[in-house]
């Protein structure tokens, strides 16, 4: 069946180099996309069904990349059925697995943890909750386990090891199993932050450094983040993809995309939910998104500027004492509003004092002057910087591809 949707306001390509495809028609041949964007009127009438999109914007689907899942459109943390279909209402068309850690009695021997990863793969393999591509079997690095036995499942078809949730001493002991992971072609991925489930550790920048997995989970935290002065040296000393999480910490959010623009590096950010937690569950919260938008507007703590609480009151307008109204009552002194209007500075209460825009510009120049090479090197080849982001990514696509093709539902990876 061919299916074309005309009269669309704005097609948003997914590339946010290049964010939006000229046209306004999209046509759909069986499971795959034909064309994006412009569409002759013979090719839209020999359609078999024909959509008026009445101006609206159609986006590509959304890649939850880190999902709890267990088994089935179940998840126990909630005692919830059905959020993986409502999550498809949110826009989400592609979950990836970030273990399945919740499911209750999870093993920890070698054997049950290749199994668990195994049987939560499989499972998925031809289950769409709503059409939903799910990628489950996200191995849980445990002591115990070798390469060989990595080596083992990815035989199987598991491609994701996560490291985080084994009983580890230290997080420095899982460097050789995420070697090995990487070895065997797997997406090995590291929980940042804080400890979140019991016998967990924090995990920091120092470790990712000496870890060097392919990607950096929360890296803004669940919600305890690692120190601000990390998120810096994990940017300028690796290629590790950075995921910010809506159930994560906000503030981090915006520091960690804040210098991901600064330093050339916004081709590592990846989004997810980190959901089902404690957090709950979040059928839109994909589109809540705003910190890899609006990464001006992270505002430094007060101790992260020399201890100045009094430039905390700067950063608002800040109104005079409320007065008193006729018959009672309060009401901010409007003067006082009119007098501040304008000055309210959002992430730096001195940038008027500093040259204002061309001093934010000499200033982000003297930046970039200041990198190391390979930082510089990633500037002027946009390939390379995709490589850790886009590596995560190209695995879930190639493997809906393979699997998924000649269904009768679009492929949506």
């Amino acid at each position: 069946m061919r299916l074309a949707v005309i009269n669309i306001g704005t097609i948003v390509s997914g590339d946010w180099r290049d964010p939006f495809v000229r046209g306004d028609t999209i046509v759909v041949s069986g499971p795959k996309l034909e064309s994006v964007g412009a569409a002759s009127a013979a090719e839209v009438e020999s359609c078999d069904v024909v959509i008026d999109a009445g101006g609206a914007t159609a986006i590509p689907g959304l890649i939850d990349s880190h999902v709890h899942v267990t088994f089935g459109d179940y998840t126990p943390r909630q005692q919830a059925v059905g959020y993986l279909e409502s999550y498809v209402h949110g826009g989400v068309t592609t979950a990836i697995s970030a273990s399945e850690v919740h499911v209750p009695g999870r093993p920890r021997d070698p054997e049950g943890v290749k199994a668990l990863a195994v049987a939560a793969r499989k499972c998925f393999d031809g289950y769409r909750p709503g059409g939903m591509t799910v990628h489950a079997g996200s191995v849980i690095l445990e002591p115990g386990l070798t390469g060989n036995d990595l080596g083992e499942i990815a035989k199987q078809g598991v491609w994701l090891a996560k490291a985080g949730f084994g009983a580890f001493a230290s997080p420095y002991e899982y460097a050789p199993l995420i070697a090995a992971a990487r070895a065997h072609d797997m997406i090995t991925t590291v929980h940042t932050g804080g400890s979140s489930i019991p016998g967990s550790g924090a995990i920091t920048g120092d470790h990712l450094l000496a870890l060097r997995p392919d990607v950096s989970f929360h890296v803004n935290g669940g919600p305890t983040a690692m120190p601000d002065r990390d998120f810096e040296r994990v940017i300028r000393e690796s290629d590790i993809a950075l995921q910010i999480c809506t159930a994560g910490n906000l503030r981090t959010a915006l520091l960690c995309a804040t210098l991901a623009r600064k330093l050339e590096a916004f081709a590592r950010v990846l989004i997810g939910t980190d959901t089902p937690t404690g957090s709950g569950i979040m059928p839109l919260g994909m589109l809540h998104h705003r910190a890899p938008r609006e990464p001006r507007r992270y505002r430094p703590r007060a101790r992260d500027r020399g201890g100045d609480r009094q430039q905390r009151a700067r950063l608002s307008p800040g109104l005079r004492p409320a007065r008193p109204r006729q018959g009672g009552g309060h009401r901010p002194d409007r003067r006082a509003r009119r007098r501040h209007a304008g000055r309210c500075v959002v992430g730096d209460p001195q940038r008027r004092h500093r040259g204002g825009r061309r001093g934010d510009q000499r200033r982000r120049a003297a930046l970039r002057r200041a990198q190391p090479q390979h930082a510089r090197d990633h500037a002027q080849d946009p390939d390379r910087e995709m490589q850790p982001a886009a590596r995560f990514f190209r695995r879930a696509a190639l493997i809906s591809a393979t699997s998924r093709s000649g269904r009768g539902s679009p492929s949506f990876a």
